[in-house]
């Protein structure tokens, strides 16, 4: 294979791929297809103070070129993945990375401080979720509010912080650049976009939530843009992601700046599709005579 190990700031990944949270649990199901320690890393499932159940109602809804989700973070709570999740995936030998939600700065701070504790590798901050009624996105649409959050996050961790952006914010470039100075070690972009959908036949939205994140291939253009706006305005590193189903996609956010990528909606697709690209990366090196990632990244 090639070299494909690319460093994040001071976090060195063995692949720049890692799989997105919310589309890859904690990974224990995906490790029984294949072995996960191949990945670059992943990302968990989204972890908040108490135990959420999530939304009613559809939660999953197929859309053309992608899909739209409403599943309202639901996870055992800060304290039931400590107990139950950190010790598989402290056995793990790839980078874990924990995404982390809230409804308020005191929820998201509580967390931080009980994850920061555990063998993990990474923080990310989720400001960007569209499928909570408090929190979530509120704290990623105005520049203000993202940085008064992740000052205080960056004070309750010693551990890498990525902050994971919503495209639906007020403007992309300020908030990435506002993460930065208060500390960032890396932004992580996009997360789903907001949008609606509609039973013609019960004349309701099909959502009880009435509108839900949209992914998959549908966004990727509108992904790989912001990914490198933000590129060219911030130092830090950045997860691209949105609508990567193969590794031409993959090495396209890689060309807009983005240090590793993240796979979200090709996983319910095939649940391989994260070996295939990195495996697709490393011939598309070879075939180049591309000897490190370094070349590609932000080439265009």
């Amino acid at each position: 294979m090639s070299n494909l190990n690319i460093e994040f700031g001071k976090t060195k990944f063995k692949n720049p791929v890692i799989t997105a949270s919310g589309t890859f649990g904690f990974g224990r199901e995906y490790n029984e297809i294949y072995d996960i320690n191949l990945l670059g890393g992943i990302s968990t499932k989204g972890i908040t103070r108490e135990r959420r159940d999530g939304n009613t109602g559809m939660r999953i809804y197929e859309t053309a070129s992608g899909i739209m989700n409403s599943v309202g973070l639901e996870n055992p709570g800060v304290e039931g993945f400590v107990k139950d999740e950190i010790p598989f995936l402290e056995s793990l030998d790839t980078k874990v990375i924990v995404n982390i939600g809230g409804a308020c700065e005191s929820d998201y701070l509580y967390a931080i401080k009980k994850v920061s504790k555990c063998n993990v590798d990474m923080i990310e901050l989720n400001i960007s979720c569209p499928n909570v009624k408090a929190g979530g996105m509120a704290f990623g649409i105005k520049t203000k509010d993202a940085r008064q959050i992740v000052r205080k996050a960056r004070n309750a961790t010693d551990l890498p912080l990525v902050v994971k952006l919503s495209p639906n914010a007020e403007d992309i470039v300020a908030i990435a650049r506002a993460c930065e100075e208060e500390g960032a070690d890396g932004i992580s972009l996009v997360n789903t976009f907001k949008g609606l959908a509609i039973d013609i036949n019960t004349r309701k939205p099909v959502f009880d939530n009435i509108y839900a994140g949209v992914s998959g291939p549908a966004i990727k253009p509108m992904a790989l843009r912001m990914v490198n706006e933000v590129y060219k305005n911030v130092n830090i590193p950045i997860m691209g992601m949105g609508g990567i189903m193969n590794a031409n996609d993959a090495i396209e956010f890689l060309m807009a700046g983005a240090r590793c990528i993240q796979v979200g909606t090709a996983n319910f697709i095939n649940p391989k599709a994260s070996l295939e690209i990195i495996k697709g990366i490393d011939m598309f090196l070879e075939k180049e005579g591309i000897k490190s990632l370094d070349e590609i990244i932000g080439i265009i």
